[in-house]
């Protein structure tokens, strides 16, 4: 997974439990297709990606479930909070998505939304899906790890 720079990224919402019940396989980053008062809600870190998730419909890659509240000071015909978005790929990588979602199963899984030199960005991850019993392990092993660190520490 290339590592992007990061560093005049302004991330408006994460989805901190897709570490946690996903195994990520690979990320894309994507552009999203908004209206006007949607871009201002998120400018001022308004959106929530629980229970979010990306679909393969007709060809097009769409973002489903994500909600952001309706901008206070616009029209009062705004947007729909939970409508879906069309995230924009290439083509390339979205032969890529459908065929890592069709052949093997995986699931698509926004991780975070940001904005990346002025301009909507979501990035997408390829996951399979955790075992209740693979969770709890990956939590006993992280546990340890820190422990193991805090023991370290004290010995110096």
């Amino acid at each position: 997974m290339p590592q992007t720079d990061r560093s005049d990224d302004k991330t408006v919402a994460t989805n901190r439990k897709a570490r946690h019940d996903y195994t990520l396989v690979e990320t894309i980053e994507c552009g999203i297709q908004l209206t006007g008062t949607e871009v201002k809600s998120l400018r001022l870190g308004q959106a929530s990606l629980v229970d979010c998730f990306a679909r393969m419909r007709g060809g097009e890659l769409w973002l489903e479930g994500m909600h952001i509240p309706p901008y206070e000071q616009g029209d009062k015909r705004t947007h729909e909070p939970t409508r879906p978005r069309k995230l924009l790929v290439h083509r390339r990588e979205l032969a890529q998505l459908q065929r890592a979602t069709t052949e093997k199963g995986l699931s698509l899984v926004p991780l975070r939304v940001y904005f990346s030199h002025g301009i909507a960005k979501v990035e997408i991850a390829s996951a399979k899906g955790k075992r209740q019993h693979e969770k709890r392990e990956a939590i006993a092993r992280r546990d340890a790890m820190r422990e193991a660190e805090r023991e370290l520490g004290r010995r110096r």
